[in-house]
């Protein structure tokens, strides 16, 4: 673990967490309808299946993925470029989680501020 990695003084666990950003919202190509289950890591709730149909049940696999996913294959797996954008303004990501998604691609930042202060 490099300096850089360490707590530092008034860190919070929320501001440690090393959420994925792709480079580039084009290789996110998962499915944009269908039903889709999530495995127990990134979702460990009751249902873990979401119908990409159902505008509510969108949103929360989308936040789910978007907040838990610990490696890009599972961002790339999961999301999808148009879907994502059409979502934004809905998901209640971590504030952290969505400013860096926001610095990274200043066209979701436009659309909306797709953050909620969790």
């Amino acid at each position: 673990m490099s300096d850089e990695e360490l707590a530092k003084p008034g860190d919070t666990y929320a501001s440690m967490i090393p959420y994925i950003v792709p480079e580039s919202l084009d290789i996110l190509t998962g499915p944009a309808t269908g039903t889709i289950e999530l495995p127990t890591h990134l979702d460990w709730g009751p249902t873990s299946r979401y119908d990409l149909a159902n505008i509510e049940d969108a949103t929360t696999f989308y936040t789910k993925v978007i907040s838990e996913a610990s490696n890009l294959d599972e961002l790339t797996q999961f999301l999808n470029r148009d879907v994502l954008v059409r979502l934004w303004s809905r998901l209640r990501l971590p504030r952290r989680c969505a400013e860096l998604w926001n610095s990274a691609f200043p066209q979701l930042a436009d659309a909306a501020p797709g953050t909620s202060p969790r």
